[in-house]
């Protein structure tokens, strides 16, 4: 298994394989490319653009996508995955991207934010116009977007998958199979403020590999740490060791904050003889490679 990062500073740490740079967020900041990096950008998520143009965001009968919108718990303020213009500023970020010398790109929210979305005119009627039912034209809509994007990208081809292993579908129009298709390797977030209880992290990372027909990694938090977060993100990783993962990413704010993580997991001998005595072996290998670098 691989070890990675996934980071809002383009920059590579050495001790890591996988490099990801966070690009376009959320609230709508874009950045230039980060070169010989993986480059990650938020697609139908745009706090910014809603504030400019409300009337851009996913429309349900309860109401937009967002997150003041209390009769839902929405994580994000989420634009129509239909709206031609907002497509194609995504897409002509990521042809800006792909010339800038970048390892790939990885597409994150590129999905519907619930199943009762969007019910906007211009969803109706290419709804009605598909001759689908609903559930399969949102997800063509989706791997159709995919697809067109996966066109405009030079190098690998990734997803985020929203961590929902079972209506994956039907919530988001995020079909697994039809996806497998196109990208390299699925990227699965699963994010928390610590994991001092982590046995639901082994649940749908097993969950995850069984369904995916594609290599995956999976990305953990690794910001503001205490050392006992420290300690038990650096145990979850070794369970997920265990697993056949192309890698797990450690989501940080910047190098420092990467090399924290390796420097505890070097020099603390508790953990280190926990490794051992639990027969963690792939995450001692690791940690072996990081005390090359992080002993002193």
């Amino acid at each position: 298994m691989k070890i990675g990062l996934v980071t809002y500073a383009p920059e590579k740490v050495a001790g890591y394989e996988i490099h990801v740079y966070y690009s376009k967020w959320a609230d709508g900041q874009v950045f230039p490319a980060a070169k010989s990096m993986q480059n990650d950008v938020t697609c139908f998520v745009d706090a910014k653009v809603i504030r400019e143009d409300p009337t851009i965001a996913a429309i349900s009968k309860e109401g937009p996508a967002l997150r003041k919108n209390r009769r839902f718990n929405m994580p994000f303020d989420y634009v129509c995955p239909t709206n031609p213009q907002y497509r194609q500023k995504i897409l002509d970020y990521v042809d800006t991207l792909s010339s800038g010398n970048v390892e790939g790109v990885t597409l994150n929210l590129y999905h519907f934010p619930e199943q009762e979305f969007c019910v906007c005119p211009r969803c109706v009627e290419l709804w009605r116009k598909s001759g689908l039912n609903w559930t399969n034209w949102r997800a063509k809509t989706i791997t159709d977007f995919l697809t067109e994007a996966k066109s405009h990208v030079k190098g690998t081809f990734a997803v985020e998958m929203f961590p929902d292993p079972l209506m994956a579908k039907e919530r988001f129009g995020i079909d697994f199979e039809a996806i497998a298709d196109l990208v390299d390797y699925f990227h699965v977030p699963l994010s928390s403020r610590d994991y001092f209880t982590n046995y639901w992290v082994d649940l749908l990372t097993r969950d995850f590999l069984k369904m995916l027909k594609k290599p995956v990694v999976v990305e953990l938090s690794g910001e503001m740490l205490t050392d006992e977060k420290t300690d038990a993100l650096l145990k979850t990783v070794a369970y997920l060791s265990r697993h056949n993962l192309m890698g797990t990413l450690l989501l940080v704010h910047d190098s420092e904050n990467a090399k924290q993580i390796a420097r505890y997991a070097v020099r603390n001998g508790e953990f280190r003889d926990w490794l051992t005595k639990n027969d963690f072996s792939e995450m001692n290998r690791i940690v072996d490679e990081w005390a090359k670098l992080y002993a002193k």
